[in-house]
């Protein structure tokens, strides 16, 4: 695997990003941050992965949301 030094990513995978981000905001402070379903209608972690994985800009404003937050 290559070393990406300028990624602040590299390393974490999207589960954890969407658990962290969960547990510090909840589903609903994550819906008024990132307008997408999968955090407003029945969201679970399962759930949102999936649609992130298929759906590359919701994945990049949830990776954006996860390096401002302050945890």
């Amino acid at each position: 695997m290559e070393s990406q030094p300028n990624n602040p990513l590299h390393g974490i995978k999207l589960a954890q990003i969407v658990e962290e981000l969960q547990a510090h905001y909840g589903w609903n402070g994550l819906a008024e941050r990132i307008n997408i379903n999968c955090f407003k209608n029945d969201p679970s972690v399962k759930s949102s992965l999936k649609f992130l994985r298929r759906t590359p800009w919701a994945r990049e404003k949830v990776e954006k949301l996860y390096l401002r937050t302050d945890f």
